[in-house]
């Protein structure tokens, strides 16, 4: 498949279909031919898919590098978790920034974020929470957080307080600074680190993505950092959708309950196969599975 073709594929992923009135599906299923110098982590963080979906979806031995050519089968679809008239909703879960504007979902991102809580370590989740874009800024300095600073130390590194524009610059050429402290919305010069927990708390975006990103975003656009592992839809034709996926953050104690109380507020709880409902909340493949009855 020529490059050009690659990237009409990877657009037309971002530009998803208009969602009316709450929740819908969106996403397909597609085929994606590696590139030279892909990896299956790198394939995942520019499709937004979990890499080991691809690599049992494909059968892929992980032990093997992907060959340039190589044709993986590929399920991009996933639930909008909540709606709004104008602004950006980043669900932690699904590690997907979704923007709205006039009601519409307009773009749709894969994010890398904060790293998972570790016992007798700092904590660099990503923080839940509403916010606005107080500022938009090309080829930003990195001023070092006290705390990374902390732990360049105890690492044995060299310490840096700012580091400049440049290719070895953590925030790459583009940055919306929130006003939540400390988080930014940045490029990264690790591409594969995105649609993982690998960052500080900073919200991280694949180069081709944060350029188009960039230009769409407003300064003073509202946001928030939701926390939905599971998600419910009903649709057009009546069948009932969940998706679930890791409770990474360790913030949900019972799936089950949360699924169950998703599905009361549908009011289908009697629609619904309770036995497909623990299959999917069991595998947590991400994708959404019909589960009515």
């Amino acid at each position: 498949m020529p490059v050009f073709a690659v990237l009409m594929m990877l657009i037309s992923f971002l530009r998803v279909p208009d969602v009316a009135g709450g929740e819908s599906i969106i996403g397909e299923e597609i085929e994606y031919e590696v590139r030279k110098g892909d990896t299956i982590e790198l394939v995942g963080a520019r499709l937004g898919v979990d890499w080991r979906a691809i690599m049992k979806g494909n059968g892929i031995d992980i032990r093997k590098p992907l060959k340039k050519g190589q044709k993986l089968k590929v399920n991009t679809r996933r639930i909008v978790p909540l709606s709004t008239d104008n602004g950006i909703l980043i669900n932690i879960p699904d590690r997907t920034l979704y923007l709205f504007k006039e009601g519409r979902l307009l773009t749709t991102v894969p994010v890398g974020l904060g790293k998972p809580p570790k016992k007798g370590d700092r904590n660099w989740g990503t923080p839940l929470g509403k916010f606005t874009i107080v500022y938009k800024e090309k080829n930003p300095s990195w001023y070092v957080p006290p705390s990374i600073q902390e732990e360049m130390a105890e690492a044995g590194k060299e310490v840096k307080t700012i580091v400049p524009p440049g290719p070895e610059n953590p925030l790459g050429r583009y940055a919306l600074k929130t006003s939540l402290q400390g988080i930014l919305i940045h490029e990264t010069i690790w591409p594969s680190s995105v649609y993982q927990y690998r960052s500080h708390g900073c919200i991280r975006v694949m180069p081709e993505h944060m350029e188009q990103l960039f230009s769409k975003v407003e300064i003073n656009i509202p946001g928030e950092l939701v926390y939905m592992p599971v998600k419910a839809v009903v649709s057009d034709h009546g069948r009932v959708f969940l998706e679930a996926r890791r409770d990474v953050y360790r913030r949900i104690k019972d799936l089950r309950h949360e699924a169950k109380a998703l599905l009361e507020r549908l009011g289908v709880t009697n629609r619904v196969d309770w036995g497909k409902v623990d299959r999917v909340l069991k595998e947590k493949t991400g994708i959404p599975e019909d589960i009515s009855s």
